[in-house]
């Protein structure tokens, strides 16, 4: 996702397939950053982890976010550039 070789995520950081493709394929940085965008989600969206829905909406977004696809944003959102 970075496009430069960065240190590995030392576990993996979610259960099941999707978990194990992550632990392989992406940096401890972009994971960082994962979470601060799914923070912007939870936020934004007022999300509830204690809701199967929402869990399954995050799980989506997470796969889209590394793997390729139209990940959601919050609305307004820009990211910051240097």
């Amino acid at each position: 996702m970075l496009g430069e070789e960065l240190p590995a995520l030392p576990f993996q950081p979610v259960p099941g397939e999707l978990g194990a493709r992550i632990r392989q394929n992406v940096s401890q940085q972009a994971w960082q950053k994962w979470l601060g965008h799914q923070t912007m989600l939870i936020n934004e969206k007022r999300l509830s982890l204690g809701n199967t829905e929402h869990r399954k909406y995050l799980t989506e977004q997470m796969e889209k976010y590394f793997f390729g696809g139209d990940y959601d944003k919050p609305q307004g959102y820009r990211p910051i550039t240097p």
